[in-house]
């Protein structure tokens, strides 16, 4: 498995990683016995760079990726959770006397001494511009509680706001082909900053697993069905904020592309991971097989240029006039 060092953390993590929400809540039901052995193939596949968040099943999420890591002493992994959303999204909620107990609780969680890597999980606007949080974030690099922080983010003028403050080790945004805008402005900065991107919703919440057809329904705790239009929280977390009916077509297009053995899910986590400026992407993963299909995206070559052309076509055609403006 390929390793890039993920930005200001200097640690190198590898390229594809494990998004671990799906093990907490929101996806439907995953067994304890089936999210240890997903994490389990991850791990033996390569994956040392693993993302979770306090709220994932109320740290349900946390706890399991603490109980593996008992099990996988110095085999250099990273974990980077997320801390935030504990509270009504306010920016006052954003304090040190906050970040305190969260950290604490996710220490606990994962049974660790010290986090590698905290971030904000998706925080309002303001928080960004606000000095007194980072500063409260730096108090808890130099307090031991984790060894680096940076921000997830929903919008890219959020991103480069992040990458202009000079302790953010990482920013984790929406990328897939679904999703481009990213490209534009938020992969140059980081490079030229130093900072490490960490690629989310790469699959467009299954989307471009091209599974799906425009009959296909999800369970009711599934947030591909109660989230479609931003109830519960930002629209873009859910299929990237696209409409379920014009993805599926775009799927079955872009599925097309995929070079002879691979999956459509395994072009896409291709596409992500040779665009320059991202060091990470964290599909997630049901099933042990499908965390080694996800693994397994590094065997394949680097898609050529017409390729890379072709999805730019199907986002400009598809996506730019309902996805680039509001991201």
């Amino acid at each position: 498995m390929e390793q890039r060092v993920l930005g200001r953390t200097g640690r190198p993590v590898s390229v594809v990683g494990l998004g671990t929400w799906q093990l907490g809540a929101d996806w439907g039901v995953v067994l304890e016995d089936d999210a240890l052995a997903v994490l389990d193939a991850a791990a033996d596949a390569g994956v040392t760079f693993f993302d979770t968040a306090d709220v994932y099943g109320d740290g349900r999420s946390e706890q399991l990726i603490g109980r593996f890591l008992k099990s996988r002493q110095n085999d250099g992994l990273m974990v980077a959770t997320k801390i935030g959303r504990r509270l009504p999204q306010l920016p006052a909620n954003y304090t040190l006397a906050n970040f305190r107990e969260w950290t604490d609780r996710s220490r606990r969680n994962l049974g660790v001494d010290r986090l590698d890597l905290v971030q904000l999980h998706c925080p309002p606007s303001a928080v960004y511009s606000n000095d007194e949080v980072f500063d409260a974030l730096d108090t808890l690099v130099e307090e031991g509680r984790t060894a680096a922080y940076g921000v997830s983010v929903e919008t890219c003028a959020e991103a480069l706001t992040a990458i202009a403050r000079p302790g953010v080790a990482s920013v984790q945004i929406i990328l897939n082909p679904f999703r481009l805008k990213p490209l534009d402005e938020v992969l140059p900065a980081a490079e030229k900053a130093g900072v490490g991107i960490i690629a989310r919703v790469p699959l467009a919440s299954g989307l471009l697993s091209g599974k799906y057809t425009k009959d296909t329904l999800f369970g009711t705790d599934d947030h591909r069905t109660y989230n479609r239009d931003g109830s519960a929280f930002d629209q873009g977390e859910t299929f990237s904020g696209v409409d379920f009916a014009t993805g599926v077509e775009a799927a079955e297009e872009f599925a097309r592309l995929a070079p002879p053995g691979a999956s459509s899910a395994q072009t896409a986590l291709r596409w992500i991971i040779q665009q320059p400026g991202v060091t990470t992407v964290i599909p997630g993963a049901r099933s042990p097989e499908q965390a080694r299909a996800n693994a397994e995206t590094t065997a394949f070559p680097e898609l050529p240029p017409q390729t890379l052309q072709a999805v730019r076509d199907l986002y400009d055609r598809r996506f730019r006039a309902q996805v680039h403006a509001r991201w």
